[in-house]
């Protein structure tokens, strides 16, 4: 379901600054991107930052980070501006606390009194009896007058909204028509007792003053729209359109959740990605996290799978979101990333490559462009950049720094009575005799000595690639000498096979 865009589109992007931004939020904030983009309208980026106690300290500059990594800039909010700012909203309290007496005034709102213990001891007592707690409006309510005595002697008093007593209905463009019946609505706080308004009070003021048209978000808020109806209702605000999106889990039905994270910190496994941040450090490129999320809960219609932001933008309508849960299939992003990284041209691949460097705190750091260009030629059909980096780690190590894994010693080097180690040996002269050091060069040696052996290419070329790396990973093997050059890998053939010298069996 979907109704005709006619107004000058706002959308807005309004995260909390609680950390690096969710996969799931990037999803938001695309799909509102797109909306404001194919329409010709406003992206607008807010930061809800009331709730001082979940407030992390660089968490804005890591979601502005974040979306211009993706590719999805704003047309107002921080660092850019406007005519609507400021774009903080514990910068914008003296324009709640107006609208809040406005609703104290006309009776929509009052001052709830009750302490924390009152209220945790009645949701106790409501869980003994098997209860769902429903909060009691006080009859009457406290006059204006006692609130800001109460407020005054230091209570910590906060401000409810007085839900009114009929069904509340809220068109959804993607869901349709949903209803909270009057039976089920209660009383809620709209001003803390810090002071702050809380996230239903705030996003409806600024909604309006923004003059936001469309409101896309997930459906985790939906429970939540018929509360903001309300208030616009009492305020004489309008009410923008509606579109909740689905909820995006893993494979196996969970939540993408951050305590995935935690959970495999302590088991020793590696993390899933789950942030934004989380994928541009595994090597994903933005171009194919942008691709991937856009596909999920959102169809273009026909097989076409890939995109870019331009072409997403030509395609895209709420006519064509779904309604069902979307299931994040890891493996399908991988596929997506080994093709988008085909597709990029040189000079772009190159770009993302240096981006993850950087905040991968990758030991290829400092490397000039030249060498970069010629590691991804050599790594081509990478899946991630992350596995790039895990082929050539290799080339950044001392060469006296180099270790064996023990594993890849044994199977390669040391069984059959050091078969490896002999391949090694009788191989090294050649090496030191070769006039031209080049990939070429390097792969007709060895093919002669396999045909002079009459051994098969892995029997030469993984001791060899044992020796210079310590593991069985690396780019093709002539390709992997060239890289690393004449003496450094003579030097750890060498360091090698004096290695295997304390080795009885050899």
């Amino acid at each position: 379901m979907t109704s005709t865009v006619t107004d000058p589109v706002r959308v807005r992007f309004a995260p909390s600054p609680t950390g690096y931004l969710h996969i799931g939020s990037a999803r938001t904030v695309l799909f509102n991107w797109l909306l404001a983009r194919k329409h010709g309208g406003t992206f607008i980026l807010r930061i809800e930052d009331t709730d001082q106690a979940r407030h992390v300290e660089d968490s804005v500059q890591k979601i502005l980070d974040d979306l211009r990594w993706l590719g999805l800039t704003w047309d107002e909010g921080p660092q850019v501006g406007g005519d609507y700012g400021p774009y903080f909203q514990s910068k914008r309290l003296e324009i709640y606390n107006r609208y809040l007496q406005k609703l104290l005034e006309s009776g929509h709102a009052y001052y709830a009194l009750e302490m924390p213990q009152q209220l945790t001891a009645l949701r106790d007592a409501a869980k003994a009896a098997k209860q769902s707690y429903k909060y009691v409006r006080p009859d009457p309510p406290p006059t204006i007058a006692e609130g800001e005595a109460a407020r005054a002697a230091g209570r910590p008093v906060v401000v409810r909204f007085k839900m009114p007593a009929v069904d509340i209905t809220v068109v959804d463009d993607i869901l349709g028509p949903v209803t909270l019946p009057a039976d089920q609505s209660e009383d809620f706080v709209i001003q803390k007792g810090d002071g702050y308004p809380t996230y239903h009070f705030a996003c409806v003021v600024d909604d309006e003053l923004m003059k936001i048209t469309h409101v896309l978000r997930g459906q985790e808020h939906l429970i939540n729209t018929t509360k903001h109806v309300a208030l616009q209702r009492a305020l004489g605000f309008a009410t923008p359109h509606y579109a909740h999106l689905s909820v995006i889990f893993n494979m196996d039905g969970t939540k993408m959740s951050k305590r995935d994270k935690e959970k495999a910190a302590k088991e020793g496994r590696r993390p899933p990605e789950i942030d934004v941040h989380d994928f541009r450090v595994a090597g994903y490129l933005p171009e194919t996290l942008v691709n991937y999320i856009a596909l999920l809960g959102w169809s273009p219609g026909d097989d076409r799978e890939f995109f870019n932001l331009d072409e997403l933008t030509g395609v895209f309508g709420l006519d064509r979101v779904g309604k069902t849960n979307a299931r994040f299939d890891r493996e399908k992003l991988l596929s997506f990333n080994t093709t988008w990284a085909t597709r990029l041209s040189p000079d772009r691949l190159l770009e993302a490559f240096k981006d993850f460097i950087r905040v991968s705190e990758s030991p290829m750091r400092g490397t000039d462009d030249d060498l970069l260009r010629e590691i991804l030629r050599t790594c081509a059909g990478f899946r991630t950049f992350r596995q790039v980096e895990e082929k050539v780690r290799f080339l950044f190590l001392a060469d006296n720094a180099i270790e064996y894994d023990p594993k890849a010693v044994q199977k390669v080097l040391a069984k059959n009575n050091g078969e490896g180690y002999t391949a090694l040996s009788e191989t090294l002269p050649r090496l030191r005799d070769l006039s031209a050091w080049t990939a070429d060069a390097v792969e007709k040696l060895i093919h002669d000595v396999c045909e002079k052996k009459a051994v098969q290419m892995g029997a030469i070329a993984q001791p060899l690639r044992v020796a210079i790396t310590g593991t069985t990973i690396s780019p093709s093997i002539h390709d992997t000498l060239a890289l690393l050059g004449r003496k450094r890998t003579l030097a750890r053939v060498e360091k090698c096979l004096k290695g295997s010298q304390s080795l009885p069996h050899v």
